[in-house]
């Protein structure tokens, strides 16, 4: 049965079990991996993911069920119906009325018709970029392409009725170099995107080795306060701690470090901070949330002041506001919870600057920050190993190794000084490189 059908069969058999509302939400998924090594195949993964998920709402209580196999659709509907009797009353539960779907671009026909020689193709031109790009990479521990469709279906009782296709595709290389002294760095570089055009095999696996190039005989230094310059990988590890804190369902269970912040200045004005659902070929773009709402582009934090948070349908309820179309599920097997979709920094005067490291008197940049993860996520404290360049009079001199910054992330973001014009994605969240005034780096 075709899924909108199906959907709405369903949702109809719900409403016949004494249910007040219904959601149904139904995710199809096909896709193909390919890692090299050593010019040959050393993986070959196809995958075929299917689930349903049901939510219904009786007399305010949630029940909630999934499956994976069409056969148990009515175990599944029956489950979630049993379970809101067991639930606790919340008079915030709620599913969206329908609303128009945003015109997006994220289905690429190339990507449809790849087949596994193609992909394998791929993998190997991705894995001799690396190690063509200099003698002293002498070996790539991954590389790897992937590509696929899918397919989204939502349906509730409310008049949402939706279903579109995507596609997606990645690839992903770690190289290995050693110099003369025996000196062994690693690098990493990674690019997705709805669409193949927009991934440069070449320039990934000639990324990852210039990154293991550029950390060759690293050295240790003193303990010393400098400016430094975040490079776009490093900022979106941290950006990304930014984000959790934006999500209005951190605000409600009180971890966030921006509760009671909208409106003030949080960060430098040098920045503007969005989550654009709508942005073509955004590997977080879609024409609704994983609800059916409407998604949008917005500008959460603007010249560095707090315009909002992100909401879905339940934390909007709970804040007496609207959905910001941010629901997002990570499968069928569960609920939704709050999060962004294309999150980056960019500039507030919407230019940049070319040429941070130019600018450096004495500083470092930063390649790599180690343990980024495990920031406080309340009070956004952090203490990270890093490695990177020391530079002075504007041109690096050295890589540095096993150096370590301490701080907060807001306070870091309020010393922006310069934006970079080197916007970079990784995944879907993305960032230009930032110089950061002064700040302690202790060995």
């Amino acid at each position: 049965m075709e899924a909108r059908m199906l959907a709405e069969d369903i949702i109809k058999k719900a409403l016949t079990k004494g249910c007040d509302a219904a959601e149904v939400f139904i995710k199809e998924a096909n896709g193909i991996s390919v890692e090299a090594k050593e010019g040959a195949v050393e993986a070959l993964e196809a995958s075929k993911d299917f689930g349903i998920a049901i939510k219904v709402i009786k007399s305010k209580k949630l029940g909630f069920a999934f499956t994976t196999d069409i056969d148990g659709i009515d175990v599944a509907i029956n489950k979630a119906a049993d379970y809101a009797a067991w639930t606790a009353d919340d008079e915030y539960i709620d599913i969206p009325e329908k609303a128009p779907s945003s015109d997006v671009l994220i289905f690429d026909d190339k990507i449809k018709n790849i087949g596994d020689d193609d992909v394998i193709k791929h993998a190997l031109v991705l894995e001799e970029s690396a190690l063509a790009f200099d003698s002293r990479v002498k070996k790539v521990r991954k590389a790897e392409v992937g590509a696929g469709t899918g397919n989204t279906t939502i349906v509730n009782s409310r008049g949402v009725d939706i279903s579109y296709q995507s596609t997606f595709c990645s690839a992903i290389v770690t190289a290995l170099a050693q110099d003369e002294k025996g000196d062994n760095q690693v690098g990493w570089d990674y690019s997705s995107s709805r669409r193949i055009a927009d991934i440069n095999l070449k320039e990934v696996g000639e990324g990852a080795a210039q990154k293991a190039l550029e950390l060759l005989d690293s050295r240790k230094i003193s303990a010393v306060k400098v400016p430094v310059i975040l490079s776009s990988y490093v900022a979106v590890d941290f950006l990304e701690i930014l984000s959790s804190s934006l999500s209005a369902e951190s605000v409600q269970k009180q971890r966030s470090f921006l509760i009671g912040k909208t409106g003030q200045q949080i960060i430098s004005p040098l920045i503007n901070v969005v989550d654009n659902g709508i942005k073509p070929w955004g590997t977080g773009t879609s024409p609704v949330d994983d609800e059916g709402v409407t998604s949008m582009n917005k500008t959460l934090i603007s010249k560095g002041v707090l315009n909002g948070y992100i909401h879905n349908t339940y934390t909007a309820s709970k804040d007496s506001t609207v959905s910001t179309g941010n629901a997002a599920r990570g499968s069928a097997k569960g609920l939704p919870g709050v999060g962004v979709t294309n999150f980056y920094l960019e500039a507030a005067d919407s230019k940049g600057s070319s040429g941070l490291t130019g600018s450096l008197s004495k500083g470092i940049v930063i390649l790599n920050a180690m343990g980024v993860h495990t920031a406080n996520p309340i009070s956004g404290d952090f203490s990270v190993g890093i490695s990177g360049m020391w530079v002075e009079n504007g041109k690096p001199l050295y890589p540095i190794k096993e150096a370590v910054i301490s701080g907060n992330v807001l306070d870091l973001f309020k010393k922006v000084e310069a934006v970079g014009n080197d916007l970079k994605f990784y995944g879907s969240s993305g960032s230009p490189s930032l110089l950061i005034g002064e700040m302690d780096v202790s060995a």
